[in-house]
C-alpha cells in the first residue's frame, strides 16, 4: 500500500507528516515511525507526526507526534509550527490557527512567509509536573544532580512535556551521545527526560543542543528551547518581557517569557519535499 507524506522541518526537527484527519491515525503507527524514520534506510526524521481531525471545538486540527522509536510525545515546538504550514498551504488559510495537542490547544500565529508564532502556555518547575522524584517537591531550580560519574546542576521545567536544562561553558564539543542517554534514562525522571545543554553567550542570546528522549540528539527542539529560556529567567541569567534569541544547530529560534510564566516562540518552518512509500 502506497502512503502519502509531507516531510518537513523547522530549525533542521524534520518530521514525516500524514494527513490523517479523515482516515485516523494508522494502527501501526509506531511501528511506522521506527520503519519510516531510519536514516539512510528509508525517508529518515525524527519520527511522524499525525495531523489529524480536532477534538476541541473550534479547534483546526489536532497533531500526534510518534518519536523515531515509536514512543509517543506530548507536543513539540517546532512540529507545530510545521502543522500550521501545511495547514495553511493545503486548505486552511488562516492568519490565526488553533491546533489540539496532548499538552492541550495551542494557537499559532502566521508572521510572515513561514514564520510562524506559537502560544506554548505556562511553565513549571514543581517536581509533580514533570514527574520527577528524589528531588524535593519543587521548584527545581538550580540542584545537584548525579549523573553515572559527573555532578550536574539542573533546572527541571515542564511545558506540558519534561525538560532538564544545564548550563555549560561551552556546547559544540560536548559528546551528547555518551552523556545525553545518562540524563534520560535516570531513575529520578520515571517517565525519561529531555536534556538541553546550554551556554550563554550573553542575557538575550544562548546556544544549545538537546537530547531527547525517544529521539536523541536533534539539532532543535521548540519545547527545549522554550524550557531552557524558562530555565535561564528562574535563574535570573535571561530577562522576562525580552526576545531570548536562542542558537540550535540547525537554526534560530527566539522565545519571549511572559507575565504569568506564559511563553512565546517564534521560528521557521519549512516544506521539505512530499512523496508517497510503500509500506
Amino acid at each position: 500500500m502506497k502512503l502519502s507524506f509531507t516531510k518537513m522541518q523547522g530549525c533542521a526537527n524534520d518530521y514525516i507528516y500524514l494527513d490523517c484527519r479523515t482516515s485516523g491515525v494508522p494502527e501501526n503507527i509506531a511501528a511506522l515511525s521506527e520503519r519510516l524514520s531510519r536514516r539512510h534506510f528509508s525517508i529518515g526524521a525524527d519520527g511522524i507526526i499525525c495531523i489529524c481531525a480536532p477534538v476541541t471545538a473550534g479547534a483546526d486540527a489536532m497533531m500526534r507526534i510518534f518519536n523515531a522509536d515509536g514512543s509517543e510525545g506530548k507536543m513539540c515546538g517546532n512540529g507545530i509550527r510545521c502543522v500550521a504550514e501545511w495547514l495553511y498551504t493545503h486548505g486552511t488559510a488562516k492568519p490565526k490557527l488553533a491546533i489540539d495537542t496532548l499538552s492541550g490547544l495551542k494557537t499559532v500565529t502566521r508572521m510572515g512567509e513561514g514564520l510562524w508564532q506559537v502560544e506554548m502556555g505556562t511553565y513549571t518547575a514543581m517536581a509533580a509536573a514533570l514527574p520527577a522524584v528524589n528531588m524535593g517537591e519543587g521548584p527545581l531550580v538550580d540542584l545537584p544532580l548525579q549523573v553515572e560519574e559527573n555532578l550536574w546542576r539542573v533546572t527541571c521545567i515542564s511545558v506540558g512535556n519534561p525538560h532538564c536544562v544545564t548550563i555549560v561553558p561551552e556546547v559544540d564539543s560536548l559528546k551528547l551521545e555518551q552523556i545525553g542517554p545518562g540524563f534520560e534514562h535516570h531513575e529520578n525522571f520515571p517517565e525519561r527526560i529531555n536534556t538541553e545543554f546550554v551556554q550563554v553567550v550573553d542575557a538575550t542570546h544562548l546556544k544549545m543542543r538537546v537530547w531527547e528522549r525517544g529521539s536523541g540528539e536533534t539539532w532543535a527542539c521548540g519545547t527545549g528551547t522554550c524550557a531552557t529560556v524558562a530555565a535561564l529567567t528562574e535563574l535570573g541569567i535571561c530577562p522576562a518581557g525580552e526576545d531570548v534569541h536562542v542558537q540550535l544547530r540547525g537554526g534560530e529560534l527566539t522565545i519571549r517569557v511572559l507575565p504569568g510564566k506564559q511563553l512565546l516562540m517564534t521560528g521557521a518552518a519549512e516544506t521539505v519535499c512530499e512523496g508517497t512509500t510503500e509500506v
